[in-house]
């Protein structure tokens, strides 16, 4: 019998297709809700416990009531335990403290919890390395060692520990950002604590390198080769990140860094575009569409990650041929031979980016990249 305590935090992610960066508070919650955002942290969690239906009474639940985990495990059908808590709607970062302390006592095998750094904070405030967890990435951006790369990569270890096979626990980091450095316009992740968590290296995101020095002039040269292959006549959709923040600046052009911009002919377009408003602007363009990313460094995600306004529906819009994928050579290096990832909140448009990729890597130099989870990692 493998006993699992499964918490999430319904508004993980919130507010990342609408361009607010997080989902942290209640006015940001609301305005989210009212920009037109969407609930996904119970259907990623849905996602990774699917591959546990096979099991039948091989596997029991412990739950929180509502939102926070109960509603969506009995929708899939599984066989559930509530825990005796008063969980309100909304619920708050207490109740997932309180949650977790509650599922150690009651003795889980494995606390698995959806959310993004946050939440991975309040659970490593709660167990400490007293108890195995493991993440469902469901926040914005996701900074922390403790999740797998994907909800399926998730489903592939509680799979693996469901069969019997046993799995070896490491302590990994949780990570948060740095608010006065991110108040200065930098995205800097510090270390906060750690989890135990399973080690399977292959499904476990990396912890990412935000604070890491960058080579300028290797930047420099990417900015200047990406942007002598612009035309004037294309609508470019320039994804976050400080290598894509060179380009703009490249171009003369106020960036976004935690943002998506949109160009054309040299000129802004409209800066920190929400989802909807990308899709409205490629609406009016009736022209060639392409999108510019970068790989987060460490973690090698190019869709997923701080980008959730690349909403599904834009990505199969603008199509495989058109996503440029920017990173200089250092940045591929770190990676040590794992591949770039996507976690689009879409399994049929991961599988259909999986393959390999070219990469812009330098002025005149880009090779090709494998890009996507093996299913059988």
């Amino acid at each position: 019998m493998l006993r699992l305590g499964v918490i999430v935090n319904p508004y993980a992610g919130l507010g990342g297709a609408v361009a607010l960066k997080g989902s942290d508070g209640e006015q940001i919650r609301a305005q989210a809700l009212e920009r037109g955002a969407e609930p996904q942290a119970a259907r990623r969690m849905a996602r990774a416990l699917a591959p546990l239906r096979e099991f039948g009474d091989r596997v029991q639940l412990l739950c929180c009531a509502g939102p926070m985990g109960g509603e969506m495990v009995e929708a899939l059908g599984f066989a559930l335990e509530l825990l005796p808590l008063p969980i309100p709607a909304p619920s708050d970062a207490e109740h997932t403290r309180l949650a977790a302390e509650t599922m150690r006592a009651a003795g889980v095998d494995l606390l698995v919890f959806a959310g993004g750094d946050g939440t991975a904070r309040l659970i490593a405030d709660a167990i400490g390395c007293s108890l195995p967890a493991l993440g469902v990435p469901a926040g914005v951006k996701i900074h922390s060692g403790v999740y797998a790369t994907s909800p399926e990569a998730a489903g592939r270890v509680l799979k693996r520990l469901a069969e019997g096979r046993w799995a070896p626990l490491a302590e990994r980091e949780v990570r948060d950002i740095d608010e006065q450095a991110f108040r200065q316009g930098r995205v800097r992740a510090r270390h906060y604590s750690e989890l135990l968590v399973p080690d399977v290296p292959e499904a476990l995101q990396q912890v990412k390198n935000a604070g890491a020095e960058v080579d300028e002039l290797a930047q420099l040269d990417l900015a200047a080769e990406v942007a002598e292959r612009m035309d004037p006549d294309t609508l470019y959709l320039v994804g976050p990140g400080s290598t894509t923040r060179a380009l703009l600046q490249q171009l003369g052009l106020e960036a976004t860094l935690l943002g998506v911009d949109l160009v054309r002919a040299g000129q802004l377009l409209l800066g920190d575009a929400t989802a909807a408003q990308i899709l409205s602007t490629m609406a009016e363009h009736r022209g060639p569409v392409v999108i510019v990313v970068t790989a987060i460094g460490g973690q090698g995600h190019i869709f997923g990650r701080g980008n959730q306004q690349f909403a599904p529906e834009i990505i199969r819009a603008v199509g495989r041929g058109n996503i440029w994928v920017m990173a200089t050579a250092e940045k591929l290096k770190a990676l040590e031979g794992r591949p770039l990832l996507v976690d689009t909140n879409d399994p049929e448009l991961d599988a259909a980016l999986s393959g390999v990729i070219p990469v812009i890597t330098g002025y005149r130099q880009q090779l090709l990249y494998p890009l996507g989870e093996s299913a059988d990692d």
